[in-house]
């Protein structure tokens, strides 16, 4: 033991890839439907660990915690910069109350129970659930110019005050948005999420989880008095009832395979491929024309692709709007999924598409190609990041966030932590108009997002090690009620203020809640007790709000309280 103590204190980041490897290990086991997750877990490894009292220095965190920040901009800067445009404002408007109310909260709690500066921010954190407030946090607290010894007793604070109301800020949350939520606001998720589809054009959501073959191409003969004869393929598309959407693609005739145009006319005997979802053929066609086997015919080359939309022209148009297009023909949309934390969006005929949404396309290639060209690119999988880009867009940023500016004797700055997130915002939303640069594959961002926070996380756990256990004894039980109040006080007002206040449908009521209080727990949860999806539509906007300022509070709770 002596050996490893020795080992780990002359090599302390070997400390932090014990300290991940334990976290990550442990935070995605569950129990009864609940883990610790990898943070949480993280920060608990590395504070035993650093029971060894090991030293690392704080430039490591910095880097890592600088391209964790960039990576949660450049993930939410689409949906960021809609929800202070046109289309999102009453709902970024209410993330910015509710950010308010969880601002307020923490910082009342901390002025009454007394807390110091230190577990004052790692309240806010942990009852918030926003483990990067913690990061501004530090930067303002290192920029009080306190003396060594005090510094780091008010950072070695921060941590233990965020593992003792973590949990029951991501449990609580949950419980009370989906299950005490809906019975303190009166309302029957499951009828207003039904009633929200039927107004949005449809019943049950498309696509969903459903397999790919819910669409398929099957064969049919043309009978020689049968209503298609002597009618062209957009003429026969035309006579199905709106929104079936069934494609003639090929045509067999006299032996000879030909691909399908819009104005070829249909003559008896020949044999047609018509795609569409299963349930339509089987529904429109199965009685009353003549299926045949054909094996060649219906050989058609068919790919599902992601497509990044990025148009302008698409933006804010809803799937009714676009499926009359001709770019729409023989393409079936599978799943759309937006935002940083790709929340599924419902496909319904009055669903709206934006930049930065991802759609799943299924159909013939050459009709899959020309759908993605309208709408945006093709998001094929990719091994590269544009590491051009993601340094100089950090370096950039920071280098705007480490300027001070000072007013009279306070020093007003955005700190470099700040910098490196707007630079990701302001990034992310121009990657999502002009996708030629600045591509950071989904695996890419995630180790940027997870691995920078936790890495972060370790180091902070690894020095605040020594002390943790005082903290602990000294605050244990009044912090972990007094983060109760934190965490549920203002979700509660919040929810009371959404629906009287800015009046939100009650399907998307609560997913907007959820959303500016970046709890993707309690959407899962939401969406549950709802039996859809439809919460998630509320979700998207509030988050990339939400994230921001939330993030942005670890900074300016320092500064309330000094």
């Amino acid at each position: 033991m002596s050996w490893l103590a020795s080992t780990l204190r002359s090599y302390p980041e070997i400390a932090i890839f014990l300290s991940l490897g334990i976290g990550y290990w442990v935070g995605a086991k569950t129990f009864r439907g609940f883990s610790l997750g990898a943070v949480t877990a993280t920060l608990l490894a590395a504070i035993a660990i650093g029971q060894l009292d090991i030293t690392i220095s704080a430039n490591v965190k910095s880097v890592f915690f600088l391209m964790f920040l960039f990576a949660v901009g450049y993930g939410v800067g689409p949906q960021f910069v809609r929800g202070i445009a046109k289309d999102g404002l009453p709902q970024a408007l209410f993330a910015v109350v509710q950010c308010l109310l969880c601002l307020a909260a923490p910082y009342a709690v901390a002025k009454i129970a007394g807390f110091d500066v230190g577990s004052a921010a790692g309240l806010f954190a942990g009852s918030q659930t926003i483990s990067a407030s913690m990061g501004l946090a530090t930067d303002a607290i290192n920029r009080l110019g306190l003396a060594p010894g005090q510094g780091k007793a008010l950072l070695d604070a921060m941590p233990t005050a965020y593992a003792v109301t973590y949990i029951f800020g991501t449990i609580g949350s949950a419980l009370i948005l989906a299950m005490l939520g809906p019975r303190l606001l009166g309302i029957d998720l499951v009828a207003a999420c039904k009633e929200y589809e039927a107004t949005l054009g449809g019943g049950e959501p498309a696509g969903g989880n459903r397999a790919w073959h819910q669409f398929e191409w099957r064969a049919y003969r043309v009978a020689e008095h049968g209503r298609a004869a002597g009618m062209s393929v957009a003429q026969v598309e035309a006579l199905e009832p709106a929104g079936a959407r069934l494609f003639i693609e090929r045509i067999r005739r006299a032996n000879i395979i030909q691909e399908a145009k819009i104005d070829d006319v249909l003559q008896p005997g020949d044999v047609i491929a018509v795609s569409g979802r299963r349930e339509l053929l089987v529904d429109l066609l199965g009685g009353v024309a003549a299926e045949v086997e054909d094996a060649e015919l219906l050989a058609v080359p068919v790919e599902g692709v992601d497509v990044y939309v990025t148009s302008k022209n698409v933006h804010g148009k809803t799937l009714q709007e676009l499926a009359h297009g001709p770019a729409a023909r023989g393409v079936f949309l599978r799943k759309i999924k937006r935002g940083a934390t790709e929340t599924q969006i419902p496909i319904l005929p009055s669903t709206k598409l934006y930049r930065g949404d991802t759609l799943t396309l299924v159909g013939r290639t050459q009709d899959t190609s020309a759908a993605a060209k309208a709408l945006g690119v093709l998001d094929r999988p990719a091994d590269a990041a544009d590491m051009a880009f993601v340094g100089l867009a950090i370096t950039l940023g920071a280098l705007i966030g480490a300027f001070v500016l000072h007013v009279g004797a306070i020093p007003l700055t955005l700190s470099t932590a700040g910098g490196a997130l707007i630079a990701g915002i302001v990034f992310g939303w121009l990657r999502a108009i002009h996708p030629t640069f600045g591509r950071i594959p989904s695996p890419t961002l995630w180790f940027m997002n997870s691995v920078g926070l936790n890495v972060f996380i370790a180091v902070v756990g690894i020095s605040a090690g020594p002390g943790f256990v005082a903290g602990l004894q000294n605050l244990g039980a009044s912090l972990f009620l007094w983060g109760i109040v934190a965490s549920a006080a203002p979700l509660i007002v919040g929810m009371y203020i959404a629906k009287y206040v800015f009046r939100f449908h009650p399907a998307i009521l609560l997913g907007i809640c959820a959303g500016a209080r970046t709890t993707t727990a309690a959407l899962g949860m939401i969406c549950d007790a709802a039996k859809s999806q439809v919460p998630g539509l509320g979700y998207t906007v509030t988050y990339a709000v939400g994230n921001t300022l939330l993030t942005i509070w670890g900074m300016v709770m320092v500064m309330l309280l000094t």
